[in-house]
């Protein structure tokens, strides 16, 4: 598969450059990994870095007031241990709160602080965090400006087109967002009254980025390396973010980045190797978090063991395996039934 010639105009091959207070980061990357919960741990990225060694990754999303009463610590201070760069995305509707643990953040590592002013949840957005910020323009800007000040490095946003689509106005909430001091923007082309149903409207984010000067990351609806070619003719972006797309699939940024640089995209893994994946997952959270770790891989097994015969009733059995040694017993059994 061969995107080059679609690709050469929008200069994918050149850093994107992120401008912080006291730094200016390059990034050798045009797709990023999305924080997710409980999925974008230290070792799923060390996964996704096996494919995508310069791309964006960030840790799942954290509590600033958590952090600041001593939970979650472990998202951040693990930062430390890996490489390539690693942005830590933060929410609440706390200024103070924010900056803290924005510092905090930079102290351990983190390329970039981005706020997240997107998540649909209600129990986040009805506390005024994620999703909604977008109700409350003025505190967004108090929040991007506080901890743009208590930082040197980017301060960033990833935020939706608006809260639902009577009111959506998102080239001005948009513009109010860099006029705070964002230095970009990741965009999820639907509403938070959407979700994550419906098309993501990148005609909407085409507009977003007429508008700013700032670059801007095309999110929604990009499941192929072709999708994520389409998005940002389309937009005009500066790059895209993933986020489920992922979910099983730790190399498909990598798949993204090979495309836009015009490199032979790397191979979907086949049976033998997806199990190896699933196991290896298995063990390293079983490692880092004990018991805890087979709850955790269970999902990751279930999203990985597909595509073959047998996965359904591989990913039931899974499911229900009661120890790490169990569960790799069934791995291991069906690897052997694939050859």
């Amino acid at each position: 598969m061969s995107h080059k010639a679609s690709i050469q105009p929008l200069s994918l091959n050149e850093p994107l450059v992120i401008h912080g207070r006291d730094h200016t980061h390059q990034l050798n990357s045009r797709v990023f990994q999305s924080p997710l919960a409980g999925v974008s741990d230290q070792v799923f990225r060390k996964l996704v870095r096996r494919w995508a060694p310069e791309s964006l990754l960030f840790t799942e999303m954290v509590n600033a007031t958590s952090l600041e009463r001593g939970h979650g610590r472990r998202k951040v201070e693990e930062l430390t241990k890996e490489s390539g760069p690693i942005g830590v995305q933060l929410f609440d509707h706390r200024p103070t709160s924010m900056a803290e643990a924005a510092r905090r953040a930079e102290d351990a590592g983190a390329f970039l602080i981005d706020i997240n002013m997107g998540c649909p949840v209600r129990k986040i957005a009805r506390k005024g965090g994620g999703s909604g910020l977008i109700r409350e323009p003025d505190l967004a800007a108090r929040i991007i400006e506080t901890v743009a000040a208590a930082v040197r490095i980017p301060v960033t946003v990833k935020t939706r087109l608006g809260w639902c689509g009577a009111d959506a106005d998102p080239v001005s909430w948009c513009l109010q967002l860099q006029d705070a001091g964002a230095r970009l923007l990741t965009i999820h082309g639907r509403t938070r009254e959407q979700g994550f149903k419906g098309r993501a409207d990148w005609t909407a984010i085409a507009a977003i980025k007429q508008a700013l000067n700032i670059p801007v990351i095309a999110n929604g609806d990009i499941n192929s390396p072709d999708d994520a070619i389409r998005c940002l003719e389309q937009t005009k972006a500066d790059g895209v973010m993933v986020g489920r797309g992922t979910m099983g699939a730790p190399w498909f940024v990598g798949q993204i980045d090979a495309a836009f640089q015009g490199r032979p995209v790397p191979r979907t893994p086949g049976p033998a190797e997806r199990l190896a994946l699933a196991r290896e997952q298995l063990l390293a959270l079983v490692e880092a978090r004990g018991d805890h770790g087979l709850l955790i891989a269970r999902k990751h097994m279930g999203w990985t063991c597909s595509g073959f015969p047998g996965a359904p009733r591989l990913r039931h059995a899974l499911m229900r395996a009661p120890t790490p040694a169990a569960a790799l017993a069934l791995l291991d059994a069906q690897c052997l039934n694939v050859g």
